[in-house]
Order: structure tokens, then C-alpha cells, then sequence
């Protein structure tokens, strides 16, 4: 089975917790605190493997999450680092972020990596909050939580040249004398549902790759037949092989056939539309005589397309004459990746603590993110804690917030479930 998209979750790993311990032993009286940093949690990896070709393992497991830190311990033992998660994608995996619809990345090449969600820090032990004046810290910091988010994959297919054209007009046959591939073919529409590729080679020619596109009708570019399904993996080709059935076996004109693909090209895409391309006429072997090839090169030729050959590929005929000259076109063309424009590009946002300050009454509340990792990091029922707790109020600058906000003596300061009263 071929998928070439997916949707999946992806969860990194939180740090694990700061400890808090004291130590305490019979010959050691001034031990004090040794409470180690909790571990970062593990990163999710999206990695390119040159042996897969398809998305199919994304159908059953929707999924993946890296493992967590250990928490700290005592004796300043640091907790565990989580292992990182790598997940395997085919070469050619574009991940866009699912909400946005932005590209995270393009994955084109073996090996390529990007991490997808980052992992949480570990948070701090309560030896790391010794000072002169705070010498025995009873509070520590919890550890960072994880990202999570869906993402989308979506493979392009890496090949050199893309075979193009009506559905039963000669494509997956091409392909078949042209390379080991043994795409299905028969005599009806969309014989082919899905992308073939096959690896070309002749002697004298650099090989390539060839990618026979399941057929593009009218009306591809905004979802009708399959086209549209599979437009997407002939977006990294560097030559396109239109293949047109000169002999109208299936009641179609050969001229409007090649202008209706052209069009759906430009419609999906002004730049695959203006890719080079050698025009195929392919079933010459069931013309009478040669007025009609004839008539067929010089129209297309007055379009801009000067690259017309005539062929039979199920008799072999001008076959080889075509690889050649597609071997030698592409020897021309530069191998580049797909340009992602700036607007599409996925840019992750810097994590911050935030908080908001309202006024009920005589009560200022406090809430938000900061507020809730605060609360998480100290126990305000110790003293020695609480004044650090007051401490990183001021130093955050909420102190100064509140008295320009005419806090006054008095009232009172709520931060999720503990309340204080506010004093000079």
C-alpha cells in the first residue's frame, strides 16, 4: 500500500524535578543541602531514511512520545537525561506544523534531521539556591514540561524526471521497458493509483530516476480524478516527459490534451508549469502515415516546446532516442530543493512565562504561566521559602506593577489557590 500523507502527534519528554535534600551524617555537622538538578526530558527526532518509500507505518500509530528525565536525587545526584525519539520518515518527507499549515522543514536528503518538539529542562535542585543568607533552601524547581503538537508529513517523490499525461496514453508502459519497475498496466483509466519510480540506466548515460504520475485529467489542480492526490511528487522532478496519444485511440485530440495538462500544471504551480519538458507521442505504431506526427510537432513547436520525439513504447521505437536526450537534458539542469517561501515557513515560539494582573474588590489577582510554575517551586508555608518566594515577585517586577496599579496596605494579593496580604 502507498500513503504519502499523514498526521501525527508528537510529545517530547519534561525534565524531571529538582530534589530537595539535606545532608546528614554522623561525622559531617555542617552537611547542608544536596538536592541535584532533575534531568531534561528527550527530544522527537524526524530522520531521513533512504530505505523507506512509503508513509504506511503513520496509518496504525498515531502517536509518539520521548521519555522523561529522571527527578534529581540526593547527595547532588543529577537525574537521568530521556532518551531522545527518533522517528524515520522516507527521503522526500516535507513536515508542516497541522495548525499553521507552515513547513517545519523538507527533509530531501539521507540523514537529515529536525527536531520537531523539544524537550523540557530539568529543574533545579535546592543545592543550586545556597546563598550567604539563604543557607539551608527548602524549595526546589520543578522540571520544564514538554511540547506537543501534531504535525502533518507529506512525501514528495524524489525523482530526476516525471512522466506526465492523460490517463492510458502510455506512461506506466514507459516506465516498464525503461527500468526494473512493474507498474500494474492495462487498458482502462487510472490502471495506476498510485507513484511508480524505477531507476533508468543505459550505457553511455548517467542514470536517473524516473517517477511514472498516476494520470492528471481536467480539472486536476482543484481536486477532480487523481491528480491532484499525486501533483505534489512531480514538484521536485527536474525534467518533465509529457506523454500524448498520438494515434486518438481513446477519441481525444492529441493537441488538446497537451494544452488541458499544461494548464492544470500552471494552475497547481507557475514554476512546474515553466519546468523544461520533451513532448512524447507516443502509439506511432498505430498511425497510417506520418502527416499527423508531423502536423502534432510543428503545433507544439510553435508553443515554445522545441523537444518532440515520436515513440512506441510497447514496440520499443524511439525509446532509446528519448532517454538520451533526457539524460542529456538533465545533465543541464542543477540539483535543487524545493524553495520554501518565507511566509510559509514554520517559525516555533519562544517559550515564556507570563502572567496578568486584575483587580476584584480590594484583591489583585494574579494568573498564568508564571504564576503556576512559581507556586510549583516553593513550599510558602517555610519561611526561608516564602522570602525567596517574595523575592522573585519583586525581582519579576510584579511589585512594582501592583503599586502602580494603587495597591495600597492592606489589600490583598491572590495567586491561584494562596492569597497574602500586601504590606510595605
Amino acid at each position: 500500500m502507498f500513503i504519502d500523507t499523514a498526521k501525527i502527534l508528537v510529545k517530547s519528554g519534561a525534565g524531571g524535578d529538582g530534589a530537595i535534600s539535606f545532608r546528614r551524617e554522623k561525622y559531617v555537622p555542617l552537611g547542608g543541602p544536596d538536592g541535584g538538578d532533575g534531568g531534561n526530558g528527550g527530544n522527537v527526532v524526524i530522520v531521513a531514511e533512504r530505505n523507506m518509500t512509503t508513509l504506511l507505518d503513520f496509518k496504525y500509530r498515531r502517536k509518539y512520545q520521548a521519555a522523561n528525565g529522571e527527578n534529581g536525587g540526593g547527595s547532588k545526584c543529577y537525574g537521568k537525561d530521556g532518551d531522545d525519539l527518533y522517528i524515520k520518515v522516507p527521503m522526500g518527507t516535507v513536515i508542516r506544523d497541522a495548525e499553521t499549515n507552515k513547513i517545519m522543514v523538507d527533509l530531501a536528503h539521507d540523514g537529515d534531521k529536525y527536531v520537531v518538539a523539544k524537550a523540557g529542562k530539568g529543574g533545579k535542585g535546592n543545592v543550586r539556591f545556597c546563598t550567604p543568607t539563604r543557607q539551608a533552601p527548602n524549595f526546589a524547581e520543578p522540571g520544564m514540561p514538554g511540547e506537543d503538537r501534531w504535525i502533518t508529513l507529506e512525501l514528495k517523490l524524489l525523482a530526476d524526471v516525471g512522466l506526465i499525461g492523460f490517463p492510458n496514453v502510455g506512461k506506466s508502459t514507459l516506465l516498464s521497458v525503461v527500468s526494473k519497475a512493474r507498474p500494474k498496466i492495462a487498458n482502462y483509466h487510472f490502471t495506476t493509483l498510485k507513484p511508480n519510480l524505477g531507476v533508468v540506466s543505459l550505457p553511455g548515460i548517467n542514470s536517473f530516476v524516473m517517477a511514472d504520475i498516476p494520470g492528471i485529467i481536467e480539472g486536476a489542480a482543484e481536486g477532480v480524478g487523481l491528480g491532484f492526490e499525486f501533483l505534489r511528487h512531480i514538484e521536485r522532478t527536474r525534467l518533465l516527459i509529457h506523454v500524448v496519444d498520438i494515434s486518438g485511440s481513446e477519441g481525444r485530440d492529441p493537441i488538446e490534451d497537451f494544452i488541458k495538462i499544461n494548464e492544470e500544471l500552471r494552475k497547481y504551480s507557475v514554476k512546474l508549469w515553466d519546468r523544461p519538458q520533451i513532448v512524447v507521442a507516443n502509439k506511432c505504431d498505430m498511425l497510417f502515415d506520418d502527416d499527423k506526427f508531423e502536423e502534432f510537432k510543428s503545433k507544439v513547436q510553435e508553443m515554445g516546446y522545441k523537444s518532440v520525439f515520436k515513440m512506441s513504447a510497447a514496440t520499443n521505437l524511439g525509446v532509446e532516442e528519448l532517454i538520451k536526450e533526457a539524460a542529456r537534458v538533465l545533465s543541464t539542469i542543477p540539483v535543487t530543493d524545493i524553495e520554501i517561501p518565507e511566509e510559509e515557513r514554520f517559525v516555533p515560539e519562544e517559550k515564556h512565562f507570563t502572567y496578568e494582573i486584575r483587580k476584584e474588590d480590594n484583591c489583585y489577582i494574579i494568573e498564568g504561566s508564571f504564576v503556576d510554575r512559581l507556586l510549583a517551586s516553593v513550599n510558602v508555608n517555610e519561611p526561608d521559602s516564602l522570602r525567596y518566594f517574595h523575592k522573585v515577585l519583586k525581582n519579576k517586577g510584579i511589585m512594582d506593577e501592583l503599586a502602580e496599579l494603587g495597591i495600597k496596605d492592606g489589600d490583598f494579593v491572590r495567586l491561584n489557590d494562596f492569597e497574602f496580604e500586601y504590606m510595605m
